[in-house]
């Protein structure tokens, strides 16, 4: 499987959104269940958060690339991590 990080803000509308389609899109797709995704909170991570291009929250990397970036919907989710099979 590859690998994801999810850049996030906690109270940040969009990336509560985000959380909550992921736990859809793994519950939806039982393949999905072991795929792993490393949390970074911006605010609390300022130093790793700093080595990454992006302005907007959620953000999503897959194997060291920007797929998405700023406000989500589900579909957008669901693909990403199903990307992660591939």
């Amino acid at each position: 499987m590859k690998k994801v990080k999810l850049f996030y803000l906690q109270h940040c509308p969009f990336c509560k959104k985000a959380f909550r389609y992921i736990e859809e899109a793994k519950l939806k797709h039982p393949e999905l269940a072991d795929l792993e995704i490393e949390l970074i909170e911006e605010s609390e991570q300022a130093d790793v958060a700093d080595k990454y291009d992006y302005y907007y929250v959620p953000t999503f990397y897959v194997d060291g690339q920007k797929v998405h970036e700023g406000g989500i919907y589900y579909e957008e989710v669901e693909q990403i991590l199903l990307s992660c099979l591939e």
